[in-house]
This record gives C-alpha cells, sequence and structure tokens, in this order.
C-alpha cells in the first residue's frame, strides 16, 4: 500500500521511512514545513532531505513557496498553542496532497521525535486525514529513537538543533543563558 509520509526533516524520517519499508509499505515523503527559520536553516533540512531521498530511493513531493508569514500569522500570539497551529498547517496541507494524489493514507515523521506533542500530533492528524477523506496510519515511531540517531550520524546527515520555529530557537537560546 502506498502511503504519504509527511517529512519534518531527514533525521527524524529515516526510522519512519524504513520501518514502513519492512512492514511491506510503499512510502512517497512530503516535504512542506513553513515553520522553520531563518531561510538559510530551512534550506539546510531541506537540502538534507533530498540527500537522504537520494540515497534511500524515496521519491518525495516538495510543496513549492515558504509560507513563513502564513506560519506567523497562524501561530504568533498563541503560546503554548503555537505548536497545535504548526502541526495543524502542516498535516492540513499533507492530507489535501495526499488526497488529491490518491493516497489511501498519510502519517508524518513528527511521530518520530521524543520532544514533540506526540498526542497533539496525533489527534490533529487524525483529524486531517478524516477531513481529507484518507486513513491515517499511526505507528509509535519514538520505539526507533536511538536507533534514528546512530543511522543519521553514520550517513552524516545535518541534524538540527531545534523544531524549527523562531520560538523554539528563542527558547533554546533563553535555556543556554540560564544554565549560564
Amino acid at each position: 500500500m502506498k502511503i504519504f509520509l509527511h517529512i519534518c526533516c531527514a533525521p527524524c524520517s529515516l526510522y519512519p521511512y524504513y520501518r514502513m519499508k519492512e512492514e511491506g509499505l510503499d512510502p512517497v515523503g512530503f516535504f512542506y514545513n513553513p515553520n522553520i527559520h531563518p531561510y538559510v536553516e530551512y534550506k539546510k533540512r531541506l537540502d538534507t532531505v533530498k540527500e537522504f531521498a537520494g540515497r534511500a530511493g524515496l521519491e518525495v513531493i516538495y510543496r513549492d513557496g515558504y509560507d513563513l508569514d502564513e506560519f506567523l500569522v497562524r501561530a504568533s500570539g498563541k503560546g503554548t498553542g503555537r505548536c497545535e497551529q504548526c502541526y495543524r498547517m502542516r498535516l492540513d496541507a499533507a492530507g489535501a496532497a495526499a488526497r488529491d494524489r490518491g493516497f489511501p493514507a498519510m502519517t508524518t515523521s513528527l511521530l518520530y521525535s521524543k520532544y514533540q506533542k506526540h498526542d497533539l500530533i496525533t489527534g490533529i492528524a487524525r483529524e486531517m486525514a478524516a477531513e481529507h477523506g484518507i486513513e491515517f496510519y499511526y505507528e509509535d515511531f519514538r520505539r526507533g529513537w536511538r536507533e534514528g540517531i546512530v543511522e543519521s550520524k553514520a550517513m552524516g546527515l545535518y541534524r538540527q538543533q531545534y523544531c524549527g520555529c523562531i520560538y523554539s530557537e528563542r527558547d533554546r537560546f533563553r535555556k543556554a543563558e540560564i544554565s549560564e
């Protein structure tokens, strides 16, 4: 079965991709992440997905455009609710793209990270899949956390230090200042 895999970044997509292949699924990637800031970070992550896809033989669909403005409008002033807006924006786009291309199901590499809001992602992904008339494929990819890290390092893939959004980057530096 073909399955549409929203990819947040290459390192987080390794384990889900290989795991689904083991299960006999045929994942096709989808890269759409307007939350990533600054643009040079976005470009590094995009290029790393292309590098991984080429090595793995993974077909990836890239949504054109860097919709940072839309992300900022949706996330600004939401406090801790900004993550929900970010997940919703990306998973809605993935659901629509999967439906438009005739895929029966979708999932996301966001389910791999121990640092993301797993239950929130799962709920939104289920909602977006249903809204677009497709199935949501759920697996707790966090089981492969260590395996994915080891593999991405062995492949020499760029590994980012924050989720990608300007708020996460700010919080990363604030934590460093507090610990000094």
